[in-house]
């Protein structure tokens, strides 16, 4: 039996805010901004991930404390590029760390404005093999981004 991770909620104090900086800033794709009478939700998937976040007003999400997520890890193909375009857009990040030479021992991290914590580790054979192939992507979603 597969048990797959497919959605991480983020507890945000601003929906709005924290949209805008996993959008715009970070570069996730913006899945659905759903709104009703008795919530709001968003659903935001990381380029070429299977497990998407999710921030909004649903129960676990209100059970949580805006902020107390840490220790949630992105993989990349290359950690200083990867760094340089968040950066670019505005993203406070840390240095960049080798805590091991060999491919998956290099790291950086950033927060969300409420203070979610990130790491990013660099896996560079994801560059040749990545997690989900390019020619698979579009049943996540990303055919149906602007």
């Amino acid at each position: 039996m597969d048990w797959t991770l497919e959605v991480v909620v983020v507890p945000v104090s601003d929906l709005g805010r924290a949209i805008a900086f996993y959008r715009d800033q970070v570069g996730f794709h913006l899945d659905h901004d759903t709104k009703n009478e008795h919530m709001h939700v968003a659903q935001l998937t990381p380029p070429g991930s299977g497990c998407s976040i999710v921030v909004g007003s649903l129960p676990g999400q209100n059970a949580m404390a805006a902020g107390s997520l840490h220790g949630v890890q992105l993989v990349v193909a290359d950690a200083a590029a990867a760094r340089d375009e968040l950066v670019g857009r505005g993203v406070e990040c840390s240095e960049i760390q080798v805590i091991d030479p060999r491919d998956g021992g290099t790291f950086f991290g950033f927060s969300d404005p409420d203070g979610n914590s990130w790491a990013v580790q660099q896996i560079a054979a994801r560059a040749d093999r990545p997690l989900i192939p390019h020619d698979a992507r579009g049943r996540f979603g990303e055919d149906l981004v602007p």
